[in-house]
């Protein structure tokens, strides 16, 4: 009503257009060789780049680390696709949330660190139930020498904490391409947890990976602990089980690349297989990543869980050194493996 008193009529908004579930028939193929070295967070920037042109409503966000995210491949391919955000983790998110709104399916990436600058506005979006992908590179304290600054150790647990978000932590080039895939077609906030270092593939190119589902990379009758790792420390489980093969103690081994939601049942299955024992590994802060999910999902059924994780606040050093010190390579697995059994052929004996 004016100040005269007379009505003013309000139009109504714009109608936005109808949301649409995005599909891609056929993707096109990812080509990696087995064994070849690729870095997760460069396979998230070929994955970007292959997708772009069968999916013409995907947008790439970044925050000025184009060059380290591999964002760079789709800027160069679709400028007008592109939209630089500068060291402004908050106006990205804020962005992308609106721009979902019109029917795009922006991905938003930047060093895993600096998306704690933006959790406000990642909360609404989940609160919204907004349709936004995140990529964090350079995760955990396997970025080495830029020290703890830059290393992303508490994105898990804060994206696990979003309501209704999904939450994938890849360990090779292969499932991180077809997890990007994943995410165009879920619907929701989603976020994808990339490494700095680069990273042997172990996945053949016609492998697939759902949402919430994990794989079993070695199980056996005579398994006596589950070691689940996700992203880099499934290679330390990798190596870990070789090792205590030799000391006669055989493991499951399962690549938790979902962590949000997670393999439950499977995970469940294999450790009632294996004596009921898990050892989580991941390179995060204890508190609220892999091993606090897998110990939540499982706490009802008597199952032991023990974690792997960052517990204080590391500095800057060589990856291998670091993973050491932090106890969260295949020397600290093959050392609480070795406790866990002891111990428990011990308590059988008497």
């Amino acid at each position: 009503m004016s100040a005269s008193g007379t009505s003013i009529a309000i139009p109504r908004p714009p109608q936005l257009p109808e949301r649409k579930a995005s599909t891609l028939h056929p993707y096109p193929p990812t080509k990696y060789k087995m064994g070849e070295l690729v870095a997760t967070r460069k396979a998230f920037g070929k994955a970007l780049e292959r997708l772009g042109s069968c999916v013409p409503d995907l947008v790439a966000l970044d925050g000025d680390v184009e060059n380290s995210t591999y964002t760079d491949y789709f800027s160069q391919k679709f400028p007008d696709r592109f939209i630089e955000c500068y060291i402004s983790e908050q106006n990205m998110i804020g962005i992308s949330t609106g721009i979902s709104s019109q029917g795009k399916i922006p991905f938003s990436s930047t060093f895993a660190a600096f998306f704690s600058r933006a959790l406000d506005q990642i909360r609404i979006a989940g609160i919204s139930r907004s349709n936004i992908k995140m990529v964090g590179t350079h995760s955990g304290i396997s970025i080495g020498e830029d020290g703890p600054s830059q290393m992303g150790l508490e994105d898990l647990a804060s994206m696990r904490a979003i309501s209704g978000s999904t939450v994938l932590c890849p360990a090779d080039a292969v499932s991180t391409e077809k997890l990007v895939e994943k995410m165009i077609q879920t619907q929701g906030l989603c976020y994808l947890r990339t490494a700095r270092p680069e990273t042997e593939v172990i996945y053949s190119n016609d492998e697939t990976f759902e949402i919430g589902g994990a794989k079993v990379l070695r199980q056996n009758e005579k398994d006596q602990l589950t070691l689940i790792g996700t992203g880099i420390t499934v290679y330390e489980i990798l190596q870990a089980a070789e090792e205590l093969k030799g000391q006669g103690i055989e493991v499951t081994l399962i690549d938790a690349y979902s962590i949000k939601p997670l393999a439950r049942n499977l995970i469940l299955s294999c450790a009632q297989k294996s004596q009921k024992r898990i050892i989580t590994v991941e390179d995060h802060y204890i508190e609220g990543g892999l091993g606090d999910a897998v110990a939540g999902e499982l706490s009802s059924e008597g199952i032991q869980v023990h974690k792997l994780g960052v517990r204080e606040i590391p500095h800057s050093g060589k990856k291998d050194e670091l993973m050491e010190k932090f106890e969260i390579n295949a020397k600290a697995i093959i050392k609480l493996a070795i406790k866990i059994v002891s111990q428990a052929n011990s308590q059988k004996a008497a």
